[in-house]
């Protein structure tokens, strides 16, 4: 089973939703949909589903065009955030519904609703009503009718949103070996990128309704092509600093220096943007070749292990991920330390030159 996008575009009275995209995705195969709200992810899944019909272009399933074919008449399973189940119907009924639909015998449908209820911890709860269960026992139960449809394409958009964190944790882990053996194109939407990190399998950065890349999951996050895909592609978003460089120097915008060292010594003269993760920014253990930057703290968030201080560069918002708890005073002057190891350098047009010295070793 393939599922392919041939130059696929959507317009909505005149205003692009998706630009042109080439997809190709492949039997068994897993594949994310990264980006921000409203950079196009449902949108694309609508599509591929044929809820929505193409401005342009094709959708070809196993060698088949199926761009004017209905959504029931393809093998497709979808799962929104805002789970759907029919309030009428126990949750033994509600799971079993595809299944009645396909005319599989009464073994077989009694077995598979069994399976997946027990896979989303539903057992106890195939007697009830969905609006006798909680808001995640409700998703849970989206996702069970999901999986005994034995679809070739299934769509899960933003599916975990609404569950606890241990299970939203269980079923990252469980759903893509469940969907893989079946041998079903598998396409998962997020604005996490610690969720696609999870997940793995091939991810596709979305920003504006355009896919910036698609690829293997690390190395989308590794290497990202440009200076927009690694902004998606960071939570917080990748923090971004103008540089020059003359022979052995770099120059910032504040008429601060520093050696060029490592990869950056090797960059030919010019400007630059340099790009750097929050996670890379520290504000203590400053040694030999670290770049130092003096920034103004304005905020602090704390998560309980982490600190997020959000700076102020010269103008510039930077946020920086600092490990433990860290009382810093709201206005002050903050020295914060950089290494060059960990900075990406992108063209001022935002094209990626020079992936991280340690991406590369990665």
């Amino acid at each position: 089973m393939t599922l392919e996008l041939r130059n696929i575009s959507k317009l909505v009275n005149g205003v692009t939703h998706i630009h042109p995209t080439d997809l190709v995705l492949e039997k068994g195969s897993m594949n994310i949909l990264l980006g921000p709200t409203l950079s196009g992810k449902t949108s694309l899944m609508r599509l591929m589903a044929g809820l929505d019909a193409p401005s342009t272009g094709q959708i070809v399933w196993e060698g088949e065009d199926v761009t004017g074919v209905r959504v029931q008449d393809r093998g497709v399973a979808m799962v929104y955030q805002q789970f759907i189940n029919y309030p009428s119907m126990s949750v033994y009924d509600n799971i079993a519904s595809p299944l009645r639909i396909s005319g599989v015998s009464r073994a077989e449908l009694d077995e598979a609703v069994k399976k997946a209820a027990d896979l989303m911890k539903l057992t106890p709860m195939l007697d009830r009503k969905p609006l006798e269960l909680s808001g995640g026992q409700q998703q849970r139960c989206a996702l069970a009718r999901a999986l005994v449809k034995d679809a070739g394409l299934v769509l899960l958009d933003e599916p975990l949103a609404n569950l606890d964190y241990k299970l939203r944790e269980e079923l990252r882990a469980e759903i893509p070996k469940i969907f893989e053996e079946a041998g079903s194109v598998f396409v998962y939407a997020t604005t996490e990128p610690e969720e696609a990190l999870l997940l793995g399998g091939s991810t596709a950065a979305l920003w504006e309704g355009r896919v910036t890349q698609f690829g293997a999951t690390p190395e989308v996050y590794r290497k990202p092509i440009d200076a927009i895909t690694a902004r998606v592609f960071s939570d917080p978003p990748m923090n971004f600093l103008k540089i020059s460089k003359t022979g052995r120097k770099l120059m910032f915008g504040d008429g601060q220096t520093a050696p060029a060292t490592g990869a950056l010594e090797r960059l030919a003269d010019g400007r630059y943007l340099a790009g750097f993760r929050p996670n890379h920014v520290e504000i203590e253990g400053h040694t030999t070749g670290t770049m130092s930057f003096e920034t103004r703290l304005v905020v602090t968030e704390l998560t309980g292990s982490e600190t997020f201080v959000h700076l102020d560069h010269h103008g510039e918002r930077w946020v920086g991920l600092l490990h433990g708890v860290h009382d810093l005073k709201i206005g002050a002057a903050l020295q914060v330390y950089l290494d060059p190891s960990h900075v990406y350098i992108f063209s001022e047009d935002g094209d990626l030159v020079a992936p991280a010295s340690y991406a590369l070793a990665a």
